[in-house]
């Protein structure tokens, strides 16, 4: 089927777009490509052959440079993507630029600067909070409504979808060991995660309001904040998670830009706790900040999750805000993350450690059960929001599989 004709419905048509970094079959080069239907096309070929004064942004081995672009390049950009594989007229000088989704290799589509992972789902604090515990009378932390929790993660350790996932090893210690030991992580957790990518710097010592976070935020992505949940108990407190995170932050190979995700936003839930005015999304202005997303969360094929973003309690704008209200500045390619995503049904819980209660209550899979990921295992995520006209937005996938690692003392 030649690359313009995608079928009516198709979650990755014209009215998608999303962006990402593929190097061709056969070559080694970066470009930038966007996908339409299951093929790539390559922007910055079609962009030099249609003379765009974008071309420049475009023909870059990473998205940093549109990043930082900023939105009114952003619209241009998107509005002129949108004639190339739309109009007829286009039609011959761009479908030699387009390749088969299936022959090009994708790569990581940004360059990360700073990485920072937060805890927004109210259902899954609730899970933790009754599973770590359960005597407490709230099973949330006392500053939980009053402001978006969060910790910095490694950018180093980022990678893209479809990355080998080395199982980490590190000190662990079980509440009736004597003393910790050393070893594999045997509690080995996914967490379902949307990633939200910043374009536009801003300045240190300055605030970026819940009004700008358009003018910052370029789009998201899925993501997977891999967890030793062993290793991350032992060390924790009390400073917060460090090696039981770190070693890898799984993303999709395709940035969704907030432009094609119109029809997905929607309010986030009723606020229980009155907010401090830099986070109050309920003054004028600034509009509904929560996205209908819908992911689905597969381990070796089986679907066992499928966890709703519009729960989230705190939203992207505010996290944004929460993030600079310090005076910490953003830098082009931060990515920030939503923490994992539950819901308030069991089969919409975002972990391992949720789903299986802390390995109380293993999953039944097709190969066995699960209480923690065992070598092998290929976790993948996929979502989409819905579209204009009753169609819907594909948002790609995240997939990772995890091997053994080498033990070392």
């Amino acid at each position: 089927m030649p690359p313009f004709d995608v079928p009516e419905g198709d979650p990755f048509g014209p009215h998608n777009l999303p962006y990402g970094v593929f190097s061709p079959s056969g070559s080694a080069e970066r470009r930038v490509g966007v996908r339409l239907g299951d093929h790539v096309l390559d922007a910055g070929a079609a962009a030099t052959a249609l003379g765009s004064p974008h071309a420049g942004l475009l023909t870059e081995p990473t998205l940093n440079p549109l990043l930082a672009a900023g939105p009114a390049v952003w619209s241009e950009v998107r509005e002129a993507l949108t004639g190339w594989v739309t109009r007829p007229a286009h039609r011959a000088a761009v479908e030699p630029h387009f390749h088969p989704l299936e022959q090009v290799t994708l790569h990581l589509p940004f360059e990360v600067a700073d990485y920072v992972d937060f805890y927004a789902s109210e259902h899954h604090a609730r899970n933790v909070g009754r599973i770590f515990r359960p005597d407490s009378p709230d099973p949330l932390t006392p500053n939980w409504k009053h402001l978006p929790i969060g910790y910095h993660g490694r950018a180093g350790t980022v990678v893209v979808s479809g990355t080998d996932v080395v199982r980490p090893s590190g000190q662990r210690k079980a509440p009736a060991d004597p003393t910790p030991v050393f070893g594999p992580s045997i509690r080995l957790d996914i967490e379902a995660e949307v990633g939200f990518v910043v374009g536009v710097p801003s300045a240190q010592g300055t605030q970026v309001p819940l009004t700008g976070f358009r003018d910052h935020v370029f789009g998201l992505c899925l993501l997977n904040d891999w967890s030793a949940r062993d290793i991350q108990a032992w060390e924790y407190v009390p400073l917060g998670p460090f090696l039981g995170k770190s070693f890898a932050t799984s993303v999709s190979a395709w940035i969704t830009p907030l432009a094609a995700l119109e029809d997905a936003r929607v309010a986030p839930p009723e606020r229980t706790h009155p907010l401090l005015p830099y986070l109050d999304d309920s003054a004028p202005g600034v509009g509904p900040g929560g996205y209908d997303l819908r992911i689905s969360v597969a381990i070796n094929g089986q679907v066992v999750s499928e966890p709703p973003f519009s729960t989230m309690y705190w939203t992207a704008a505010q996290q944004l805000a929460h993030l600079t209200v310090n005076g910490a500045s953003l830098r082009t390619g931060d990515l920030y993350a939503s923490g994992t995503v539950s819901g308030p049904a069991e089969g919409q819980r975002g972990s391992l450690l949720e789903l299986t209660w802390n390995g109380r209550d293993p999953l039944d899979l097709p190969d066995g059960k699960r209480a923690f990921l065992e070598d092998g295992d290929v976790v993948t995520f996929t979502a989409w929001a819905p579209g204009r006209d009753g169609g819907t937005v594909g948002l790609g996938e995240v997939e990772g599989r995890i091997v053994s690692g080498r033990e070392q003392a």
